[in-house]
């Protein structure tokens, strides 16, 4: 006669969310626009707030629906008075209905330190 063990399955790892984002985003309420092109190659244009801000991110309330993975430019109306912060390229990395979250992928020095100072400002203030 043939004895068999059974061996306890291995569970399985649950599906959870986690979070990859190298720098933690802080609440914000500003506006800003976005252009990108569609998958028919039509111009999009929203505008809407931003809701959380990060050095390499935001999290968007858009007025026009995008897709992940498309490609945007930013105009970002940082509430300092000054001219709108522009990002050349980013990417959308998810889409929950119109809002999403958007990473930088090209913002040149200027913009990039202008970003870096609104943030360690505001930093403080909330601490």
């Amino acid at each position: 006669m043939k004895v068999t063990r059974s061996r306890a399955a291995k569970s399985l790892p649950t599906a959870s969310a986690c979070n990859r984002r190298e720098h933690s985003r802080m609440p914000v309420t500003f506006a800003l626009m976005y252009s990108a092109q569609d998958a028919t190659g039509d111009l999009l244009m929203g505008d809407g707030s931003v809701v959380d801000l990060s050095h390499n991110g935001l999290g968007i309330q858009g007025t026009c629906a995008v897709q992940s993975g498309m490609e945007m430019t930013l105009f970002l109306y940082l509430p300092d008075g000054q001219d709108p912060l522009f990002v050349m390229e980013a990417r959308v990395a998810w889409v929950h209905g119109h809002r999403f979250g958007v990473e930088f992928i090209k913002v040149n020095l200027r913009e990039r330190n202008r970003l870096r100072y609104f943030l360690s400002a505001n930093l403080v203030k909330a601490a």
